[in-house]
């Protein structure tokens, strides 16, 4: 069984809350004072928190039947009908539609794509300035997942869907919320609604210009899908919202925690750049993406609603109740991880060694991310092109772990970009 929650803990967790400044400081105090299970003892908030591969396997594969994703948050009330926050058949029904743009077998076609909008989004950098990659890394991200899903070129749209893009994540973002559900809150309703406008005009025009867009990009995006499986407008813009959010808010948090990352331990940026030069694929920036995604993983707790009471090694969650499991605990495990904390991508050169469940940055079973494979790639294609155009050199600001709506580095990652070579 686990441990009761002791006064030692609790001022142990909130010196960590004020260090770490996020609610990921008091979490891995009581994971190491606690055990793999435990509850938060908040007023009018007691969640579950589970970790480890146990945890995963029953919450993702074994037992995924007795949670539900729906909640009542923010987040199901936003996305409504988002294949991200539905259940059951619904979920299937839709994420049978969205899956085949996708499929790996697409991902080579879009690779030039990805090239492209990176480039256009460093043609603006001025030679020696300071940029903030987390911002930096969210154009590009946006204008992969834009052109990818709904063949939408939002260049020329950046600054108008900008705000409320930042808006929305910040509105399912945790907050006071959680604890205090119906709390007023103020500022999102404009921004919210031109998000919105903006994604059911390009519903609108592309339900006029269908069949002529079909014969002449002779391929079907997300957004085609979507509207030839008869669903509709509204159902269409969960969907676009959802992947929209979720497929560019990760791969921004995973670009901009490498870039933090090889910005403090310039031996190893120094190494990857060697590889990216010398050959097409560099085999550290592989295991450079892995190790970031390990320590920062950008989902890195999952919410869920218990139907039936759930049984774990360290005891049990009644039906009724809310319950976490959390990625990033898992994944900084010492019981699994030599030297948890460290960034070490040389552990993912041993293949093998840690238990399975016990790396999960996109999930697992049934309703794994259906970009993982994507945003992989992407990161890959985009890293490679940034570090063979530029030289970046850490600025070597603090840098905090944010618990928003993706696990972000805060307040950015300023970086002092330097051309390396013409883009061509």
């Amino acid at each position: 069984m686990s441990q009761p929650l002791t006064s030692e803990t609790g001022r142990a967790a909130m010196r960590a809350l004020i260090k770490e400044k996020s609610a990921l400081g008091p979490l891995k105090v009581m994971a190491q004072h606690i055990g793999h299970f435990f509850q938060i003892p908040l007023p009018g908030f007691r969640p579950y928190v589970v970790f480890g591969p146990e945890a995963a396997r029953k919450v993702l594969v074994t037992e995924r039947e007795k949670v539900l994703w729906r909640n009542t948050d923010p987040v199901t009330d936003y996305l409504d009908r988002g294949v991200l926050v539905v259940d059951g058949d619904e979920h299937d029904h839709y994420r049978k539609i969205m899956e085949p743009p996708l499929h790996p077998a697409r991902l080579a076609g879009y690779t030039q794509m990805m090239i492209s909008q990176t480039d256009r989004v460093t043609s603006q950098w001025r030679d020696g300035e300071t940029v903030d990659m987390l911002v930096e890394s969210r154009k590009i991200a946006l204008l992969i997942i834009m052109q990818t899903l709904f063949s939408k070129d939002v260049w020329d749209d950046l600054q108008k869907i900008w705000k409320p893009i930042l808006k929305a994540i910040e509105y399912i973002s945790p907050g006071a919320w959680i604890i205090w559900r119906n709390m007023p809150r103020f500022g999102f309703r404009k921004p919210l609604r031109e998000l919105d406008d903006y994604l059911f005009k390009i519903i609108e025009e592309r339900r006029k210009t269908k069949d002529e867009w079909k014969v002449e990009s002779g391929k079907s995006d997300l957004l085609q899908h979507l509207i030839d499986a008869g669903l509709t407008d509204k159902v269409i813009r969960d969907q676009m919202l959802t992947m929209m959010i979720a497929g560019h808010d990760t791969s921004t948090a995973l670009l901009a925690w490498v870039f933090a990352l090889l910005g403090q331990h310039p031996e190893i940026l120094k190494q990857v750049v060697g590889e990216v030069d010398a050959s097409e694929k560099s085999q550290m920036l592989e295991h450079v993406i892995k190790e970031s995604l390990r320590l920062y993983p950008p989902i890195h707790i999952g919410n869920r609603r218990v139907v039936e009471d759930m049984q774990f090694s360290e005891g049990t969650v009644p039906a009724g109740e809310r319950l976490f499991y959390s990625i990033y605990l898992t994944h900084r495990d010492p019981e699994i991880w030599e030297n948890a904390e460290d960034f070490c991508p040389e552990r993912f050169t041993h293949k093998g060694k840690t238990p399975p469940m016990s790396y999960i940055p996109f999930g697992a079973g049934p309703r794994v991310c259906i970009g993982a494979a994507f945003g992989q790639v992407e990161a890959r294609v985009v890293m490679e092109r940034l570090l063979q155009n530029f030289s970046f050199e850490f600025t070597k600001h603090p840098i905090n772990a944010h618990m928003g709506a993706t696990l972000e580095p805060r307040p950015g990652v300023m970086m002092k970009v330097t051309k390396r070579r013409e883009t061509s």
